[in-house]
């Protein structure tokens, strides 16, 4: 067996133990995949209104609704081509279309270079992002799946946190441009690096697993869609309530370093702001990805829905720095319950042959959350005001939890029994 091959076809049967440095591995590369988000997360919403002058929110927020239609379509893409071409090769073709990323957005000399290299980093971040994670669904195999969702979840949004609060440092003390933006260039080239020298193709784990089930015709993708979109009650509330947790996620992005700076807050609070709800949220998927394959994914995931809106209608509300620290905690902790988990539950529904191609489905309509959240937190917030579009978004995350609650089966699978939602 040549060494290429052993990139592309290993055979170990699944298991975190079994699996532990390539899970590693790809816990490190995930997360800078996530430090590529968290260039943006706090300096770009600023540099639109303060070097483009963008006063209106929905153009503002044009790179979010940009950067989440192409992401979503990659994800749906990198689960399809997962399954057919193997997911190594998704994951560096990921990584080529980040590296020209910050490249641009130092060097672009109107708003709509912007726009060009959010199409690029949400092509890197559908790609990429999906393959790590089907790569971790492969190698843990079913009774530790929350537990690696949980991990790679906090690698990648953790970095995001990291990559938010240093770039708002650098701005601070440099300006808003280009300095920021030198991190993402080294991000992408280890990125790259790491997925093309070290990282193997875990098909063949996928396949040991699925050897374990009882054959069936292989499913098209059609029917893949359609399960996942609206037939299978289980993998209907996890797209939507998805779609939903990344539609607040795309305003807490967008608007909140508006919001703040509106507040009169200086660049260093608003990176702390910034940093502290995608910190909470990795840090806490620890515990709760862990947590999911205890007591099970749907009041989780209801709950996490629930307290990710009560959150969000507390920021809308208080003035008050250290309210606004409070509501982005707990609105961290609320993604995390649900995060992890969604992913998890999808894992344990979807057949292995079938389950990259489930996955991409779910984070094609995931992802279409942040085309969502900026088209109604820009429209909400021209016509009504910043805090008004924060409420009403909370106000929609609580609905689908309410949702999820009356629609949703547990999915979490005991041992020697199969649970009547799953589709093996």
């Amino acid at each position: 067996m040549t060494a290429a091959t052993a990139l592309e076809e290993p055979t170990a049967k699944p298991g975190l133990r079994a699996n532990w440095r390539q899970f590693t591995l790809l816990v490190i590369v995930n997360a800078f995949v996530g430090a590529m988000v968290g260039l943006e997360r706090t300096v770009l919403p600023l540099v639109a209104e303060g070097e483009f002058g963008l006063a209106s929110r929905s153009a503002a927020l044009s790179f979010i609704a940009t950067f989440g239609a192409v992401k979503a379509i990659a994800n749906l893409l990198a689960g399809a081509l997962g399954d057919r071409w193997g997911r190594r090769r998704v994951l560096i073709a990921g990584w080529l279309a980040g590296l020209p990323v910050p490249l641009i957005i130092i060097w672009a000399p109107t708003w709509s270079w912007i726009v060009a290299a959010n199409v690029l980093l949400g092509v890197n971040q559908g790609l990429a992002w999906s393959s790590t994670v089907i790569m971790k669904i492969d190698l843990a195999g079913s009774q530790r799946r929350g537990l690696a969702m949980g991990l790679n979840e906090f690698a990648g949004y953790v970095a995001v946190a990291l990559a938010a609060l240093a770039t708002a440092e650098i701005a601070s003390r440099y300006g808003l441009r280009p300095e920021p933006f030198y991190l993402g260039i080294a991000f992408a080239a280890i990125g790259l690096g790491l997925s093309l020298f070290f990282v193997r193709d875990t098909t063949g784990h996928a396949r040991f697993e699925a050897a374990g089930h009882i054959s069936r015709p292989r499913m098209g993708f059609r029917e893949v869609f359609a399960l996942t979109s609206w037939r299978h009650p289980a993998l209907f509330s996890a797209s939507q309530a998805g779609l939903v947790n990344n539609l607040n996620d795309g305003l807490a992005w967008g608007l909140f370093p508006l919001f703040f700076a509106a507040a009169g807050l200086p660049i260093r609070e608003i990176g702390l702001l910034a940093f502290i709800y995608p910190a909470t949220w990795g840090v806490a998927q620890l515990w709760t990805g862990a947590l999911s394959d205890r007591i099970g994914r749907k009041w989780l995931i209801v709950g996490g829905m629930v307290l990710q809106g009560g959150a969000l209608i507390s920021i809308a509300v208080t003035r008050e720095f250290g309210a606004w620290m409070l509501g982005g905690a707990l609105l961290g902790i609320g993604t995390a319950m649900v995060y992890p988990t969604l992913l998890a539950s999808i894992g344990d529904v979807a057949h292995p042959d079938w389950r990259s191609s489930a996955v991409g489905v779910y984070r094609l309509w995931r992802d279409l959350g942040y085309v969502a959240g900026a088209l109604l937190a820009g429209f909400v917030a021209d016509a009504m005001g910043m805090p008004m579009a924060i409420a009403v978004v909370g106000l929609v995350t609580i609905s689908s939890g309410v949702l999820t609650a009356w629609r949703m089966p547990e999915t979490l699978r005991v041992p020697g029994q199969r649970p009547n939602d799953a589709i093996h």
